[in-house]
């Protein structure tokens, strides 16, 4: 298998700061959220591991109503202060107790929070997966430039249905039909 391939076994999926306050500010957070609800419930299937962040959830909103309604454990999101996902403690706890050495992100603002969790997911080692139908920006100059300079910096580039059926494998997983009526 390629460096660059998920396994099932050691990845996981960060949803960074999907809040309330950024739904109208957002251009095409509609479809940014409905990808990034299909990327939690296909985890979730999957029984690989979700962490959810919130940047200040008391100025910006809880988590969007959508992704709370697909976790099965909503009490397990994280508030962090630090743009940075990594800057939370316990979502690097997480990913070490479970072995993860892969990880997906989604989320916003793409050139903020998602860059520089992504930045710092590869200073510590990991392999960073950035899932570039679930992440915006208020501008999309700052998407794009957050998006080229993370692929520069060694971030693979995926999409959520590439993602889950990379992580499948093969049309006779068990979860096969599951995960592709969540596409279709």
């Amino acid at each position: 298998m390629h460096q660059n391939s998920l396994q099932a076994g050691s990845t996981a999926l960060i949803v960074v700061d999907i809040q309330e306050a950024f739904r109208d500010a957002i251009p095409g957070s509609s479809s940014l959220i409905e990808r990034a609800v299909i990327a939690v419930q296909g985890f979730q299937i999957l029984g690989l591991p979700v962490i959810v962040t919130e940047q200040y959830p008391k100025g910006l909103g809880r988590t969007v109503e959508e992704i709370l309604l697909s976790l099965s454990d909503v009490g397990g999101i994280l508030e962090k202060s630090t743009f940075s996902a990594i800057g939370c403690e316990a979502v690097v706890e997480r990913l070490k107790a479970g072995g993860i050495q892969k990880v997906l992100i989604c989320g916003v603002e793409t050139h903020v929070c998602v860059n520089q969790t992504a930045h710092d997911l590869l200073a510590s080692g990991f392999d960073v997966h950035l899932l570039l139908d679930a992440v915006g920006s208020r501008n999309e100059t700052d998407k794009d430039a957050a998006i080229r300079k993370m692929t520069f910096s060694g971030v693979v580039p995926s999409t959520v249905e590439m993602a889950l059926f990379e992580l499948m494998r093969d049309s006779r997983h068990p979860h096969f039909k599951e995960i592709q009526s969540l596409i279709k």
